[in-house]
């Protein structure tokens, strides 16, 4: 029994000498500015009434005492669009907020908005209030309205009439958005289409998909993760799926960011001015297919930017295929690759006739030793020119063809840097410097096929091999 006593005795003990070390903590106004991890939280492109992902701020106390934050408030209070979590606590103001010395917290932040038109402008602060004077942390986003695509078990998600779609909201697509046989999806510019993870598009037989940008406003395809870090990986959707005898027609557009760009079986596309960056596999797969391309743009493709099999018709004038993808390296990362067999789902090789492959004033390079791999099933035609291009090529056993004794390849320059503005996916500019071998070496005739870049300049004389002059 008198053990029992002592026991307790000493559990009450213990607890009165915490209590009065906690009671000696003691926290102090703050004398001097507190420190933040950044000054601007960008939240960046969200979609009306969706909410965003949660983004942070540190908050740091470099004083050698604990402070009391007196406040920390959203500026617009109760009205804001933005939701705050101080410290595990969320809130729009927040009082007596403690801080240890030499010590940080976290401020998460969120926005939910409701959009008031195509596109705005929602901003607001996180006030800090205290004697050591007012901060603040500015919170910007651009708000879209958007209309959302989405499949469910009891919605397949088809288009099934003749549809336009304009840019007054963002299109949302979860799971696969189809256009059903025969029917024509138009996309009118500046309108932005965003897939979600693991979603696509489908154009199925019969149907036409025209992208119909124009210059300084172009069509976006992309995922739906617009923050800066997502712009630069592939993988955030799946693909633009083109069923045999669709049809694509696309001009000034930009897609990026999925697994495959254009996935393509026995169809025919037209695109000009145009860029496919930053896939897993394929910018453009195209099985059987017709292809012909002016003005376009492609990097970062982990496979091959452009992946030609069971042969087809295909054309690229003017167009720049590099290929830098640093975040691929166990990949391929070819230009083009361009073979007579296929191999389908079933595990079957096909084969077919490539009638044509013409380049003709372009660049195919790539940060391997080549950038074309050709692949000729003997006794199946392989019709190809390479006409005023320059080429990476590291001989015959990996390109497929002898550059310096071909007859088709004609007054084109191999090995020779194109010597790019930028080719990192993050600051991508694929125009060419003033001393470029590229510079110059245009075929007149082609470039008269074609009078303007992919910007609008003209390229009448001395035509710059590439999409821009």
């Amino acid at each position: 029994m008198k053990f029992k006593l002592l026991l307790a005795f000493s559990f009450w003990m213990l607890l009165v000498a915490v209590s009065c070390n906690k009671d000696d903590i003691t926290f102090d106004a703050p004398s001097q500015q507190l420190s933040f991890s950044r000054d601007t939280v960008f939240c960046d492109t969200v979609y009306h009434q969706v909410r965003s992902e949660t983004y942070f701020v540190k908050v740091y106390n470099n004083e050698d005492k604990d402070i009391l934050i007196p406040r920390i408030n959203l500026e617009k209070g109760v009205s804001s669009l933005y939701r705050i979590n101080v410290d595990g606590k969320p809130g729009y103001d927040f009082k007596d907020v403690p801080l240890r010395k030499k010590d940080s917290m976290y401020i998460f932040v969120e926005i939910a908005p409701e959009a008031t038109g195509p596109e705005a402008i929602a901003d607001d602060k996180i006030v800090f209030s205290s004697g050591a004077g007012q901060q603040h942390v500015t919170l910007f986003s651009v708000v879209q309205d958007a209309e959302f695509f989405i499949e469910t078990p009891g919605n397949p998600n088809v288009i099934s009439n003749h549809t336009t779609w304009n840019n007054n909201k963002a299109k949302i697509i979860y799971g696969d958005l189809t256009i059903n046989p025969n029917i024509t999806l138009d996309i009118q510019p500046g309108t932005k289409v965003y897939f979600h993870k693991n979603s696509g598009m489908k154009v199925s037989a019969g149907a036409s998909l025209n992208i119909n940008g124009v210059f300084d406003n172009e069509v976006i395809l992309r995922g739906d993760r617009n923050d800066p870090f997502y712009d630069t990986i592939p993988k955030n959707w799946n693909s633009i799926r083109m069923e045999p005898n669709s049809i694509l027609n696309m001009n000034f557009a930009r897609l990026f960011g999925g697994t495959r760009g254009l996935d393509m079986k026995q169809n025919t596309a037209n695109i000009s001015n145009s860029f496919i960056h930053n896939f897993f596999e394929y910018g453009i797969y195209a099985v059987g297919s017709t292809v012909t391309a002016k003005n376009l743009v492609m990097n970062n493709c982990g496979e091959s930017c452009i992946g030609i099999f069971r042969g087809g018709n295909h054309s690229y004038t003017h167009s720049t295929i590099a290929n830098y993808s640093k975040t691929m390296g166990s990949f391929n990362r070819n230009g083009i690759t361009a073979a007579n067999e296929w191999k389908n789902a079933a595990g079957t090789t096909e084969q077919g006739a490539l009638q044509r492959l013409d380049i003709k004033n372009s660049i195919v390079y790539s940060d391997r030793d080549n950038s074309v791999n050709f692949e000729q099933t003997p006794g199946q035609q392989f019709e190809f020119l390479i006409q005023n291009s320059l080429i990476k090529y590291s001989g015959v056993s990996e390109a497929g063809f002898n550059f310096d004794t071909s007859t088709n390849v004609i007054q084109s320059i191999k090995n020779q840097d194109p010597q790019f503005l930028n080719y990192f996916a993050a600051k991508m500019n694929l125009r060419v410097k003033t001393t470029s071998p590229a510079r110059g070496k245009g075929n007149l005739t082609v470039a008269g096929t074609l009078p303007f870049d992919i910007v609008n300049v003209s390229r009448t004389t001395n035509p710059t091999l590439g999409a821009y002059q």
